[in-house]
């Protein structure tokens, strides 16, 4: 594609609803000459803030690159998204392409030595500067950014760890899109009832779709997909075919031939370890940590294993009670990984007299996203409406407004909630356009969010309600909490807008969101059944409540186990050969047989498509301590929405974004930092 390609204003100029990009007009060839032209335009932006004249200010140096590379923003705004959540092969071949060459380009503002020296003049000055707490954390992320991409290195290293990051990126864009591509290739078609033995009907139905879309009216499809894959382990009664399906799922990216990952896993850490040794730290791992909450691999591990202990010993206890079920139906087989969610949900059924299955008619998707909207307007006072009729970037996606208790906009949320090919596996929050107050070169002053949640739901049948598990629910409750992150952010500069956080601290809004799913008011309210309308049973809704801690050592053991493995592989000193790594990790904590890691090696998108995650696996289970304690907060005042705390909940961590330190924010509204001890009671794990 040549530069004199023409190129297409709707990238860059947003003249759809309130400002949304006009996704009508966008073609995947538009892409490669909007890159190369937002490169350029960057590239001039940096060389004159570089090349300024002037002594270095806030203003012409840190404000100015604040608000430069708006067209590179804009493009890679739509193009990640499309490439995440509705990709081609087009895309995908471009992906391959754009991601070295961003890493390219990013690298050399970051080894640009005259930028540099007029960031360190303003970072050495700064306490006789006279910079507010705000404007100080963006100059320390700034320069702390340059350090880390090379600024204070000789000229051959500097060349080194930009060929390591550009490496790095092509790789991780290529792990993603082999997992894509095992997800999708894989399908198993039944047809039989002696195959549909035990599958709900809410299961039947979705399956019933998925298998019409891919030309096979009439049978019922399991795909690799979570929401048709874990429903599938949980009620087949064909332990043949659980255990084809559990293979297929846990071999995503370890199938031999172009799509295997093994390799790539080996070759990307051998570039992070390299990477790190360069910038002068121990491992990637320390690296990673160094401007985070938790600060070094031994705090991290030490929480971990301090779960691990608990969870292991949960999961055992647990195991024993399904080999007696197993064993009461005269089977003679060990509890394996594709019998646990099986006999699991029999166990539950026992303990608490309800199932899976008998829960899920009452959770429409629906209504829960009407409570997570209902939810936000009685801790935060927004209220959201949707806009029917304006176009998004797929069929499915909708638009809402976001307003304040005033009526005045605040942001624009869109919603992708169903499975599609086309589309990466998990859930996941990102924006087109992040909160801040600048005044920017085409004269407007701040920007709204525009902020985006992309989950993989089955998509139900036409005509037919869309029914979630708790777990989805839970799923769009944590989503839409990161949403919320963005949404509600109140900052000055584009930097610390929002999820701008370390990452350690970015899962505490998500998180804590997720209990006010289970508030007895709210389930009352929206736990409805799809036919009747009649509300959740008293009695069901008790004994929702009372099984909140089920199974929660299996859970843990996946979780935890990941991320263990996680600060394995960047802790490392060398490694030969990573899945040897793996298994000889989970020998090392003595991983029961019967779990499987939640995402294991090849599969472990988190980690290794891209980088954002990578060291960092970990950084959930330390939200966790925190949101269970920040709950706890509410619950001592005896109203989940009691509205001093919320105030509160809102001013010091949904609205501050990374402006200001993280245990500043969360100290300032607890009153304290918190101990492990509330996580590990949520989770029924406390001694």
């Amino acid at each position: 594609m040549t530069t004199s390609t023409p190129l297409n204003p709707a990238l860059t100029q947003w003249t759809g609803h309130e400002g949304l990009p006009r996704f009508d007009l966008v073609r995947d060839e538009d892409f490669a000459p909007a890159f190369d032209a937002a490169f350029r335009e960057h590239e001039a932006e940096i060389d004159a803030i570089a090349g300024n004249p002037a002594a270095p200010t806030f203003e012409n140096t840190i404000v100015a690159l604040e608000i430069a590379g708006d067209g590179l923003s804009r493009v890679s705004s739509i193009f990640w998204n499309k490439a995440g959540a509705d990709t081609n092969e087009t895309i995908q071949a471009l992906e391959r392409d754009i991601a070295p060459k961003m890493s390219r380009h990013y690298s050399k503002i970051g080894m640009n030595a005259a930028l540099f020296k007029r960031i360190d003049t303003l970072w050495q000055g700064r306490q006789a500067l006279g910079f507010d707490l705000e404007a100080t954390r963006v100059l320390e992320r700034h320069w702390k950014g340059f350090v880390k991409s090379g600024a204070k290195l000789e000229k051959p290293e500097q060349e080194r760890l930009a060929g390591i990051n550009e490496k790095l990126a092509g790789i991780g864009a290529k792990f993603g899109q082999n997992v894509l591509a095992d997800e999708k290739s894989w399908v198993l078609f039944l047809e039989s009832e002696e195959q549909l033995a035990g599958l709900q009907d809410f299961l039947r139905d979705a399956m019933a779709a998925v298998a019409e879309d891919r030309g096979q009216k009439g049978k019922y499809a399991v795909t690799l997909s979570r929401s048709i894959i874990e429903p599938f382990l949980t009620f087949s009664d064909n332990r043949e075919l659980r255990e084809q399906a559990f293979r297929a799922w846990i071999a995503r990216g370890e199938n031999g031939g172009d799509t295997d990952n093994r390799g790539l896993i080996a070759e990307m850490l051998a570039l992070r370890a390299e990477k790190a040794k360069l910038l002068g730290y121990e491992n990637f791992a320390s690296l990673k940590l160094d401007d985070t909450m938790a600060k070094t691999p031994a705090a991290v591990n030490g929480l971990l294993m301090q779960v691990w202990e608990k969870a292991v010993a949960r999961a055992r206890e647990e195991e024993a009670e399904l080999a007696r079920l197993i064993a009461d139906e005269g089977r003679n087989h060990d509890v394996m990984p594709w019998d646990w969610r099986h006999y699991a949900e029999k166990l539950r059924a026992e303990k608490f007299n309800f199932s899976e299955g008998e829960l899920k008619p009452y959770l429409q998707l629906e209504k829960i996203i009407e409570a997570c909207f209902d939810v936000a307007k009685r801790l935060f006072g927004i209220t959201a409406t949707e806009k029917k009729g304006v176009a998004a970037y797929h069929p499915d996606v909708r638009v809402f407004e976001i307003r304040d208790p005033a009526g005045k906009l605040v942001a624009l949320f869109l919603g992708d909630y169903f499975a599609r090919p086309s589309k990466r596996s998990g859930a996941w929050m990102s924006s087109f356009q992040s909160q801040h107050k600048l005044k920017l070169k085409n004269g407007a002053e701040g920007e709204l969010p525009i902020i985006y949640n992309v989950c993989n739901f089955a998509k139900p049948a036409e005509g037919k309600p869309a029914l979630l598990s708790l777990d989805d629910a839970r799923t769009l409750f944590h989503e839409f909490g990161h949403a919320l992150h963005g949404m509600l952010s109140n900052v000055t500069y584009p930097s610390v807008s929002g999820t701008g956080v370390s990452r350690d601290f970015v899962e505490l809004p998500s998180q804590l969101y997720e209990h006010w799913l289970t508030v007895p008011e709210i389930l009352k309210r929206y736990a409805v059944h799809y036919q009747t309308g009649e509300p959740m049973p008293q009695a069901l809704l008790d004994k929702v409540l009372a099984a909140r801690t089920f199974n929660s050592g299996f859970a843990t053991v996946e979780f935890t186990s990941s991320a263990l493995v996680d600060m394995a592989y960047h802790t490392a000193e060398a490694i030969a050969e990573p899945m040897a790594l793996e298994a000889n990790k989970l020998n090392e904590i003595g991983m029961p047989r019967s779990i499987v890691m939640r995402h294991r090696s090849p599969h472990f998108l988190h980690v290794f498509s891209g980088d954002g995650y990578s060291a960092g696996y970990y950084s959930y289970m330390w939200s966790e301590v925190l949101d269970a304690d920040a709950f706890a907060a509410f619950e001592e005042t005896g109203n989940a929405f009691d509205p001093v705390m919320a105030a509160r909940l809102k001013d010091n961590i949904y609205s501050v974004g990374g402006s200001v330190d993280p245990e500043d924010a969360y100290k300032a509204f607890r009153g304290k930092l918190p101990s492990p001890d509330a996580m590990l009671a949520k989770k029924g794990l406390a001694a």
